[in-house]
Order: structure tokens, then sequence, then C-alpha cells
């Protein structure tokens, strides 16, 4: 999980801003029902073989296996978890580290079948909202090629990966296929490592063209932010000037959003230029045969975005006023940071009506943190409380095998890391002793000793930009999440080849 700023001994490193992140937290809702959920219990020692060998029965009798984690051919082996997923419109799909291929490539599996069988149309993604419309335009139809485009939005992350270039390939080849159908990329995230300055452009232009009187004070407000292309080094300004710049970019989101007057042509084309990819999916659904009514929607389209970009930007300079050498900071920071997630993804879902499956870290995706201490609430618990039922979080395990992490949470490359089998004790460890090498299991209708150690809080392997194994993370994961998969074995991702 990516995480942000230090950490203080015993606790699991925190990260800098880097495009990808991922935590988790805190449990909104149960997993099973909208009552409270059960206490989380702490293991008190090691079970007996006879125990663990009773749990394991239990988990094979719910288990389902699973085919391949790679995409194409065959889904029947899928069909047990649409109907897990059921009428769920989010879908959060975690991962228990940032950078295995199987991860990965399951989340384009997964995706295909979504797309195919229960009309999902858009691909959420742990990264900056900013880069998230670079990847919908270059769907939509924009120049480029599918590793240019990742190589240039997923940069510096761990999903700067052929895994990733191949999800992105097969969504353009998809929309070329089905141009009455589109799917639809989006980053539900803070605008780090970088907004770029696009973004601030897309403001800047509806204003000019909605409220031209505000954009002298708007231009003011963001030429001490523009254009915000290395979070990092942003990080390093003195602490004073990162709070005032985040009064400016939360003073800018004010007046952008006051900025909603008559209008009329102008405003037209103002909702014509911001409109790229979903953003011209509603227009479609207005009416057509009265024109005033279709150009009061155009300027309720271009001020919505308008907003909502400039909200990303607020959010992003709100984040960066943290303070990483006070942890409470650190923790305020990141407690914004997974509400601002869960809001930037539930407002593309009320405006786009989109079906969405939410790519990030198990963290960000379930209803427990395995860093309560930094993570009290996590963005799966955001979104349960927003949408009830219409929310499902999918947690991932695995029982050996690689993945990519850095030295540091702020600076470095992402390398290699190894782990052995999961030992005893571990959660990994029991649920590798049910007979399917690769399975999945609805975790809300596992009963009696499974259920019991499901709810235990355990070792469990989870790493994100850092990784420290003395101690491992302990976690519920029967609490945690609503749906497992649990793989057995897990590879690095694939470095990105040079486009």
């Amino acid at each position: 999980m990516t995480t942000y700023g230090q950490r203080r001994t015993g606790r699991r490193k925190l990260l800098a801003a880097t495009a990808a992140a991922a935590a988790g937290t805190v449990l909104a809702a149960p997993v099973a029902s909208a009552a409270a959920p059960a206490p989380v219990r702490r293991a008190a020692g090691r079970r007996t073989t006879t125990q663990e060998a009773a749990v394991v029965r239990a988990l094979e009798r719910v288990a389902h296996p699973l085919r391949s984690t790679e995409p194409g051919g065959r889904t029947s082996d899928l069909r047990a978890l649409g109907s897990m997923i059921g009428d769920a419109r989010v879908v959060g799909l975690g991962e228990a580290t940032h950078g295995s291929h199987e991860f990965f490539t399951m989340k384009e599996r997964v995706f295909r079948h979504l797309v195919e069988e229960k009309g999902f149309t858009t691909f959420a993604l742990e990264m900056s909202w900013s880069a998230g419309l670079r990847i919908d335009e270059f769907l939509q139809g924009g120049e480029g090629d599918a590793r240019q485009v990742a190589a240039e939005a997923l940069a510096g992350s761990p999903w700067e990966r052929e895994e990733f270039a191949s999800l992105i390939g097969w969504m353009r080849d998809h929309n070329r296929r089905r141009p009455r159908r589109t799917v639809h990329f989006m980053g539900d995230d803070i605008g780090a490592p970088a907004l770029g300055d696009r973004i601030f452009t897309r403001v800047t232009s509806y204003v000019r063209e909605a409220c031209p009187r505000s954009l002298p004070r708007l231009e003011e407000l963001y030429a001490e932010l523009r254009p915000f292309d290395d979070a990092f080094a942003y990080l390093r300004k003195p602490l004073a000037e990162r709070r005032r710049n985040a009064v400016r970019a939360q003073e800018a989101l004010d007046l952008v959003t006051a900025c909603a007057g008559p209008g009329g042509a102008d405003q037209e084309r103002a909702a014509r230029r911001t409109r790229t990819g979903a953003h011209g999916r509603a227009a479609r659904h207005a009416g057509t045969g009265d024109r005033e009514p279709a150009a009061r929607h155009a300027r309720n389209e271009a001020h919505e975005w308008a907003v909502q970009h400039a909200r990303n930007i607020a959010q992003t300079f709100a984040f960066v006023s943290l303070d990483p050498s006070d942890p409470d900071s650190v923790a305020a920071a990141e407690h914004l940071r997974d509400r601002a997630m869960a809001d930037n993804v539930t407002w593309w879902h009320r405006r786009t009506g989109d079906k969405i499956l939410l790519s990030a870290h198990n963290g960000h995706v379930g209803y427990l943190s395995t860093a309560p201490e930094m993570y009290p609430r996590t963005q799966g618990a955001y979104l349960r409380d927003a949408l009830g039922r219409d929310y499902l979080a999918i947690g991932f395990t695995f029982n050996r095998g690689s993945f990519l992490t850095k030295d540091t949470s702020f600076d470095g490359d992402w390398k290699k890391t190894t782990v052995p089998p999961a030992a005893r004790g571990m959660h990994e460890h029991t649920l590798d002793r049910v007979h399917h090498r690769d399975h999945y299991l609805d975790l809300r209708t596992v009963t009696g000793p499974a259920r019991s150690w499901l709810d235990t809080a355990r070792p469990v392997y989870d790493a994100g930009s850092v990784f420290e194994a003395d101690p491992l993370p302990t976690l519920a994961v029967g609490q945690a999440y609503d749906v497992l998969v649990h793989l057995h074995r897990v590879r690095e991702a694939v470095k990105l080849r040079t486009p």
C-alpha cells in the first residue's frame, strides 16, 4: 500500500506521493449486512492441526476454483464470482502488493468479464485524476498507442508495467469494436506524483467563457500552484508555504463552484471543450427536441466537470500540506485522501451512471486496515457508507512469490522482493491448504470454525511501496472484505517495454 510520511518504531513505513497509493482501514459496515460488525478477535496462539484441518474443510465447501489469472479464453470459472457480485454497481478489486503480475492480469480478466456479462463500463485506478483523464482520452480515440500512454500516464508508479498496457490496449480495441458501448478509465486519487498543467487549463477555460469576470482572480490563485509536476519536490517546500497554497486551491474551488451564471452560447462551447470521453455520455441522454433544455444541460455539465477538476486540485494541495514529521498530521492527510478517493468514485458513478471496477490496494478497497493507527477509515468503508449494497469489496491473498517495492517511501526505484511460503498461523497458510491451487470464496457465507478463524486478526502478507516482514501486519480478512481471492504463487509484474 502506498502511504506518505515517516513511520514510528514498530509501525509500517509510510509512503510519499506516488501515482500509486493504497492503504486500508476501518470498517464502515459489516461485510454481510448493514448491522454493526462483530468484534475482531486477536489470535491467542497457534491452533492445533486438528482445528486448522476443520477450518480448511469448511473453506473447501465454499471455495470456487480459479482456472487462470490471465485474460482471454473461457470465463466459466468466473460465473460464481458474478453471482457473488450480484447487483453491485461499484466493485473494489484489491491487491495485496503493488507490483505482482497475477494481481494485475486478474484485474483485466475480471474487468473483461464484467464488461461482457454485467454491463460494467469504467475501470477506476488508484492513480491521479488528471492521469486518468489522459488515459480515457486515448481510449475514446486519442492519439498514441497503449504503451506510450501507459508510460506517460503511469510513470513512476508500480502500474507502469506491461500488464496495464495490455489492459489499456484491450479497452481501446473494445471501443473500436463497440463504439456504442464504450468503456472508460478514471483515476480516483489526488494528483500525486503530479497534477500536470492541463487540469488547470480545463478549469480556467471554463471560467473564461462561463464567468469571465472571475478569471483574473482564478488565474492569480492558480499562478502559485501550477503546473505541480513533482509532489516529492513540492513536499520539501516550507510547511507554511504549502499550507498557504492549500488555502489558495480551496478559494479557487469556491470561485469555480459559484461560477454557475445563466451563460448561453459561451457556456455551450465551454461544455463541448470540457467533455472528453465519459464527459459526453450524460449529454447523449439529454432531450434533443428542445434546444433550451439541451443548452441548459450542456451548461450544467460543463460546470460540474469544471468543479470536479478544481476539487481534485484542492484535494491535492490539502493533502500535500501535511507535516511529514508529525504522525498525527500524516494520519489526517491519509484520512483526507481515502475520503477524497471515495468521493471521486461516487461522483463519477452518480454523474455517469457507470458500473465501476475499482482497482486499488487491499487496504483501500476493503473495510479494515493493517495499520489502523494511520488509516482509521478506508475508501472502502466510505464507499459502503455512500452506496450500501451497491458496493462490494474483493481482497487478494497469496501464499508465496515476488512483487515490487522500494527501499524508501520518498525515493528510489521499484525492485523485486520475494517472500517464502506463508508460515503456520498466517491466514495465507490456511487458505493455501484448500485443495484448489487458486480459488475464491464469498466470505459472507462462511460459518462455523472457518468464520471464527477468518474473523481473528492474523499475520498477512501486505506490501505497499515498502515491505516490512518483521513483524508482519495483521488483519481479520473475514471482516475486511466481502469476497476473497487466494493465489498460490505470484511473480513480479513485467517492466514496461519502451514504446
